[in-house]
């Protein structure tokens, strides 16, 4: 299932002024590079795939987000957001300024 057309639109509008933004096909959605790191991606089935790092990443599980697992494998400092999570525009842009700004914290 492809991601969301919407859901991606949205986040590329948050990140127009990035000049390093790239978007990418992957994980069935699309991926957002930022300063040659994937930051977050709207994923094939909904929702988002966020970089948040090792160590945020245990503090933010709760209802609308777990830790992120993909083909048996934990995804040690990725989260996934589920839709209604990410469906109101200020939690989408708190997700993604925090995505951004992890990315910026990485050699």
């Amino acid at each position: 299932m492809a991601a969301d057309p919407e859901l991606v639109e949205r986040i590329h509008a948050l990140l127009a002024g990035e000049p390093s933004l790239e978007p990418k096909s992957m994980f069935g959605g699309v991926g957002f590079m930022v300063e040659g790191s994937l930051a977050v991606a709207a994923m094939g089935g909904g929702g988002l795939l966020a970089r948040v790092g090792r160590d945020a990443a245990p503090g933010l599980i709760g209802p609308g987000v777990e830790q992120m697992v993909m083909q048996d494998r934990v995804m040690t400092g990725w989260v996934r957001v589920s839709p209604e999570a990410c469906d109101e525009d200020a939690e989408l842009e708190a997700w993604v300024r925090r995505c951004v700004d992890f990315v910026r914290t990485l050699d």
